[in-house]
């Protein structure tokens, strides 16, 4: 991985390795080229009240492994078999790319990437979940 390029807006917050960063008035680009730190957009984080759904629940996993709270070598094992599940509900061409795209993001240790992979089928699932209702 060459380093993580976040994006931010005025104001946004960042948890990197366990301290809270708050960008200042200005929008801004920040380059991590430190390999395996915890980065975790605030704005991404899912409270665990709201880990309520299949998807929800492996993107916590990823963000627990993200802030430092749960070991990667303890977190990619239940990344992959959520994955895995997964992919036995979200069968269409985009969410399997998406689904293989969070696979090998948490096989080359990239989990900032699995969660942004992950993130883009919650919109799917909150579909699925209301025309099932």
């Amino acid at each position: 991985m060459t380093g993580l390029v976040l994006k931010l807006s005025p104001k946004e917050r960042v948890l990197v390795n366990g301290a809270v960063v708050e960008n200042g008035d200005r929008r801004s680009r920040l380059s991590i080229i430190t390999p395996n730190a915890n980065i975790l957009r605030l704005r991404d984080a899912i409270h665990p009240d709201e880990v309520t759904t299949p998807v929800r629940r492996v993107c916590y996993i990823v963000q627990l492994v993200l802030s430092g709270d749960v070991p990667p070598d303890e977190g990619a094992p239940q990344l992959l078999r959520g994955i895995e599940q997964l992919s036995q509900v979200f069968r269409d061409s985009d969410s399997r790319a998406r689904l293989n795209e969070a696979t090998e993001s948490v096989l080359s240790q990239n989990f900032y990437q699995a969660l942004k992979s992950l993130r883009c089928i919650l919109p799917r699932e909150e579909r699925l979940l209301a025309t099932s209702h």
